[in-house]
């Protein structure tokens, strides 16, 4: 059992709370990211996205007034490999197979799929990312775990650069990538993480979702994002969200 700051045990207690089951990204309206369909117009297109505009705890925030705790390693174990790359309009998502767990809170999340947001959604004490990645899981009540991973301007990613090989150019399309990819790739080598309570970051913006974001950036070329930017007409990010009352450790 790892050994918190004094008064850290309720601030983790907030996060770990038993939260109702997390749906997936499903609904019959439409929504975008741009327009009378983006984000400021989401909680109005469908009363199934209400927490969009009510909800308290909502993704993605700006990671910042972090408190200092001592929080255990991700128990990560990845053997299922992605082995389709679907554009579904929104952004580009690769879905994995069986075979690839994260283990928090004595609960086995399953890997679901990862996808790719540009511009970054989350900031990290005010600093933006060109991109990020999200690996979604979930577990057998349905509740979801994301495990961020950040992106700053730089060399080309290897791994993302596999993924846009087999990018599908039109909406509700996929394709199978010439070589299964590894998720686990996609991770930095330092796997340090702030963690918070968040919702989905695309509507019905459900909350109750366990948020990791890794506080070691890895690099993206500008020609990466511009490929994504370019497939989603724009960009896909939803903007910043209040923190309010939520506790979000490090």
């Amino acid at each position: 059992m790892p050994k918190l700051i004094p008064g850290l045990t309720l601030c983790l207690a907030l996060i770990t709370r038993v939260t109702p089951s997390v749906a997936a990204e499903t609904s019959h309206a439409h929504w975008s990211y741009a327009g009378t369909e983006g984000p400021a117009h989401w909680a109005e297109l469908d009363p199934a996205f209400a927490a969009c505009a009510a909800g308290f705890a909502q993704s993605p925030v700006d990671v910042s007034g972090a408190i200092d705790a001592t929080l255990p390693p991700l128990v990560l174990d990845y053997q299922g490999l992605g082995q389709e790359v679907v554009n579904n309009g929104h952004t580009i998502q690769v879905n994995a197979a069986p075979g690839s767990t994260l283990t928090l809170d004595g609960r086995t999340f399953t890997l679901k799929q990862f996808h790719f947001h540009a511009p970054a959604e989350d900031q990290v004490n005010g600093e933006s990312f060109a991109m990020e990645g999200h690996l979604v899981h979930t577990d057998p009540d349905g509740r979801l775990a994301v495990i961020s991973v950040l992106y700053r301007l730089g060399t080309e990613d290897p791994v993302i650069a596999q993924v846009w090989n087999a990018m599908p150019e039109s909406t509700d399309t996929q394709e199978a990538p010439p070589t299964p990819i590894n998720p686990a790739a996609l991770l930095p080598t330092d796997k340090g993480y702030f963690r918070f309570d968040g919702s989905l970051t695309t509507p019905p913006c459900t909350e109750g979702v366990r948020w990791i974001v890794l506080k070691q950036p890895m690099t993206v070329s500008q020609s990466q994002v511009d490929r994504l930017t370019a497939a989603m007409h724009g960009p896909n990010n939803r903007p910043l969200q209040p923190v309010n009352a939520r506790v979000i450790v490090r």
